[in-house]
This record gives C-alpha cells, sequence and structure tokens, in this order.
C-alpha cells in the first residue's frame, strides 16, 4: 500500500455493502478519506420553476448521509461531509490531506456528468487522477451483449437478447475495517434550514416513512422478502394504490444508492432457492432491468431525454391555455378524481404508486396536451425515489418521444380508475376529510 491516500467521493451510492470503489479503495490505499459533497445547485430553483430537490428528497438524502456516516464510524472510519461545488472542495482536501487518487462512481445524465467532468479537470491541474467505476446498475455495461452505441431503442428486443447472454456480477464485499488520516478534520450536517429548504409535513395517510439510509434499506429488503414473503405475491399486487405492501417501495433507497440493485438480485436468487421461485420473483427482477435500461439509453442518447422532442424528434401539440390546465394538474384540481387523489399523495407524502404514475402522465399529455417535460420537472421536485433517468425515461416513454414501439400511447383514466380502484376507497382516502 506503500503509505497512499485514496478520496472516495460519495454521490448516490450511500452504502457500505457492494461498494465497489470504497472497497477498492480500502484494499490499495493505507488510508482513505470518505466525502460528501452537499452541491447547492441541487437545492437551487429551475427552469421550470420548481425545485431541484423537493423537501421529501432532500430529508431522505439527509438521513441517508448521516446513516453512511455512522456506518462508516463503525468500522473505524468517518464521512467528511461538506457544502459547496464538489471541483472546488474535492482539490483543496487532496492538498491538505495528500491525496494520491480519487474514486468515484460514473453518472449518467448530462448535469452529473458535468460535475465530473469539472472535477477531473481541476484534480488534473493537480496531477491527481480521478478514476471512474461503475456501479448503479443490474448488469455492468461491460457484461452487455451489445456496446452502448447499439443497444435497442426497444425494451423488448434489449431485454430478451439480455436476459440470454448477459451476466450479473457478484457483489462486492464490505470492508472489515477503515482507516483514515489520524488528523481528519471533524464535519457535521448541513440541517434542512442551510439547504433552502422548508422541512417536509409528512401526512397521516403515508403509505410508508421513507426513511433515508443503508440500514433502513436493508431493512426493508429483509421485510419484504424474508419476515413476510411479500414478493411471492408482488406480480399480482403490484398495481395496488393503498397500504405500504402492495409493492417493494425499493426504490428511494435505491435512486440514493442506500441499496445495490446487485445486492436485491442476489437477495433474490437465494429467496428462489431457498422459498419460491416464481413469476413474481422474477418480476421484481424484469423491473431492475428497466431501470438499467433507462440508465443505459441515457448513456446511449445524452441531453435528447431532456428536449421536449426527445430523441425521437417528435413535436407534441399543445394546448394553447397549457399553464393554466398545468396549474390545476399540479395542484389536484383537475374534478377527474382518480388523477386528483394520486397527485394529492404525491403532493403530501412524496410517493405515488406506478399506476398512478402513468396515468397522471398520461392524462397531462393526451388529455390535457401539456408539455411533457414540465410534468417531468413537477416529478423532480415532489419524488422521494427520484432519479435523472427513470423519471425523463418514463416521461419520454409515456409523451411518445422516447422508448415505446406503441405510437400514441394512451390511457383511458375512467377505465383505469374502474380497474384499479373499483370500490373508490383509494379516491376517498386521499379526497375525503
Amino acid at each position: 500500500m506503500s503509505g497512499r491516500t485514496i478520496l472516495v467521493w460519495f454521490r448516490n451510492d450511500l452504502r457500505i455493502h457492494d461498494n465497489e470503489i470504497l472497497l477498492e479503495a480500502t484494499e490499495k490505499a493505507e488510508t482513505i478519506i470518505p466525502v460528501f459533497c452537499f452541491d447547492p445547485r441541487y437545492y437551487t430553483e429551475t427552469a421550470y420553476h420548481t425545485q431541484k430537490t423537493g423537501s421529501f428528497r432532500a430529508q431522505f438524502i439527509l438521513e441517508s448521509v448521516a446513516d453512511l456516516k455512522i456506518s462508516l464510524k463503525k468500522l473505524g472510519g468517518d464521512l467528511l461531509v461538506k457544502f459547496g461545488h464538489p471541483e472546488e472542495i474535492l482539490p483543496e482536501i487532496c492538498k491538505k490531506y495528500q491525496v494520491d487518487e480519487v474514486y468515484h462512481h460514473r453518472e449518467v445524465a448530462s448535469e452529473e456528468t458535468e460535475i465530473s467532468s469539472m472535477v477531473e479537470d481541476a484534480l488534473w491541474k493537480l496531477q491527481i487522477n480521478l478514476k471512474h467505476f461503475i456501479g448503479h446498475t443490474l448488469y455492468h455495461k461491460e457484461d452487455l451483449p451489445f456496446p452502448i452505441k447499439d443497444i435497442p431503442d426497444v425494451f423488448t428486443t434489449f431485454r430478451k437478447k439480455v436476459e440470454r447472454e448477459g451476466i450479473i456480477r457478484s457483489s462486492f464485499a464490505t470492508p472489515s475495517k477503515i482507516e483514515v488520516p489520524d488528523h481528519l478534520e471533524s464535519s457535521e450536517l448541513p440541517t434542512l434550514t442551510d439547504l433552502g429548504i422548508e422541512s417536509p409535513i409528512y401526512d397521516k395517510k403515508s403509505v410508508v416513512k421513507f426513511k433515508g439510509g443503508e440500514t433502513q434499506g436493508l431493512q426493508r429488503l429483509k421485510y419484504y422478502l424474508w419476515d413476510t414473503d411479500l414478493l411471492q405475491t408482488y406480480k399480482k399486487t403490484r398495481n395496488g394504490l393503498i397500504g405500504s405492501d402492495y409493492s417493494s417501495k425499493f426504490s428511494a433507497w435505491i435512486s440514493a444508492g442506500c441499496l445495490s440493485p446487485r445486492e436485491i438480485y442476489w437477495e433474490i436468487k437465494k429467496y428462489e432457492k431457498e422459498r419460491v421461485a416464481n413469476d413474481s420473483t422474477y418480476w421484481l427482477i424484469f423491473e431492475l432491468l428497466w431501470r438499467d435500461y433507462f440508465r443505459f439509453m441515457f448513456k446511449k442518447h445524452g441531453t435528447s431525454y431532456f428536449m421536449e422532442e426527445g430523441f425521437k424528434g417528435v413535436k407534441q401539440d399543445v394546448a394553447i391555455n397549457q399553464e393554466v390546465l398545468f396549474e390545476n394538474w399540479k395542484n389536484a384540481e383537475t374534478g377527474i378524481s382518480f388523477i386528483d387523489a394520486n397527485m394529492k399523495e404525491l403532493n403530501l407524502t412524496g410517493f405515488m404508486s406506478n399506476r398512478g404514475r402513468q396515468n397522471v402522465a398520461s392524462y397531462l399529455v393526451k388529455d390535457l396536451k401539456v408539455n411533457w417535460t414540465w410534468g417531468a420537472a413537477y416529478f423532480e421536485d415532489k419524488l422521494i425515489d427520484y432519479n435523472p433517468a427513470s423519471n425523463w425515461g418514463n416521461w419520454a416513454y409515456v409523451a411518445g418521444v422516447g422508448n415505446d414501439p406503441r405510437e400514441n400511447r394512451y390511457f383511458n383514466i375512467e377505465k383505469q380508475a374502474h380497474d384499479y380502484d373499483p370500490k373508490g376507497e383509494y379516491v376517498n382516502l386521499w379526497l375525503k376529510d
């Protein structure tokens, strides 16, 4: 190890399990410096007049960073928490502690990759290498049966070939011990007020209280698989609307990197061996593959996912009074009970079911004829489980400017409400006091 010091830059990988950058740093260096930066660019208003990070997600991130700090301390280490731009902060830390190399996980969306580039440029001036790792997906891109540029733009084609020919690597071990420099400075987490965010008010009807952190994420994984056997019926219940257990609810922990998709996969495989393998156990892996797909698509198509015409270059018809229609939609005042109930749940809890998301997105785009990117930006603000690829990829999909071979995908809202809320229980829960 020859006295090397490696800085481990945490971003959306807030865990110690299955974390290659953390494990390799502990193996290659005598001391490591784990760092997390609260970047002010993520706590500002967007061009859409929405928050880049709303209160529910900001609270979740704070809890996740706090949990990571505790986990690292238990291993003998610590987490250096800073507020500011990583391209300014990381070089300063490197100079102060004579860092030899910096490790981080690659991101795929444009803002995140731009920040990585700025960090890389700043470190290069100090002759320090920023080493890139891939750790957010089920499949490593090197193990796909095609290069990123040749990934099919239709999910089913991608899925069949990957399931046939791709491989999923084993999870990385958790380090048993972490050494940080003796004189590593102490640091405290900012508060929501420091970030310019108001504290979230949790509605008593919330399906589940999402508490951030790897500890909570692993507990949810254990609960959903081993404690309750809920996984056995996932395919039948996943389109539910009420309660905490109709679906896995892993998404928030996956988005912040508190839960590794690969760890979930191998736990499902263990469950299949020890309990049961059925269409439900397969379907949860299928959903993880969808998440992978959108990340790979972002890598392939880049910023076109943030453009109104998408990568298909399709122009959307919009209503003359779309501003008014959009305000009604986001404030749960459309007059369509099923839509308003879902939007009310989102606004009051930071969460909405997958079935709800598809319906409110389709209604905004196809029925109200409002610019789909407005809806995507609103979700970015409100969702506790937001990540760029899944959010913008799914919205582009519904709008018909992304990955959907079926043109003019349309949800009949009245039929959807009848099929998934036949007794009106969900609507009554959110619209009746």
